[in-house]
């Protein structure tokens, strides 16, 4: 599947890129309200480390520099394990694809958890469902 990046997208991966040594494998960026915006960056397998850094000094350093949160997905090799990547931190014990007329990801999520994986205002699943169309082609992420 193609990913189509705006030129945005395309100048937030260069400073994330520069910043971190690590690679972005994709960029969306979120209003949330309040005209406050969050950039989600999606970031190479194995990469993920480099992109944090250090307690964290990296991607705030990259924050500072956007003026907008940033959230960081680990890139996965199969569509099960990207979305339990994209509801991460919520403990995600096993996803299961389905495609019927929609192709839904069900998700099994810690009870604890499922306010995690939903996001204040459905945040959270929002960035996984856009995440996982544009990499996998799932139409909508269930939480059961």
């Amino acid at each position: 599947m193609r990913v189509t990046l705006s030129d945005t997208a395309r100048q937030y991966i260069a400073l994330f890129e520069d910043e971190t040594g690590a690679t972005a494998r994709d960029c969306v960026v979120f209003e949330d309200g309040d005209d406050e915006e969050r950039v989600v960056f999606l970031v190479k397998s194995g990469d993920m480390a480099k992109a944090i850094g250090s307690g964290g000094e990296t991607v705030r350093n990259v924050e500072t520099q956007l003026g907008k949160s940033v959230v960081l997905v680990e890139d996965a090799d199969t569509p099960e394990a990207f979305v339990a990547n994209a509801l991460a931190p919520a403990a995600v014990y096993n996803v299961t694809v389905s495609e019927d007329d929609e192709t839904v990801a069900y998700a099994e999520v810690d009870s604890e958890d499922t306010g995690i994986a939903i996001g204040e205002g459905g945040r959270n699943i929002a960035a996984a469902e856009k995440l996982a169309k544009r990499h996998y082609d799932i139409d909508d992420i269930q939480l059961t």
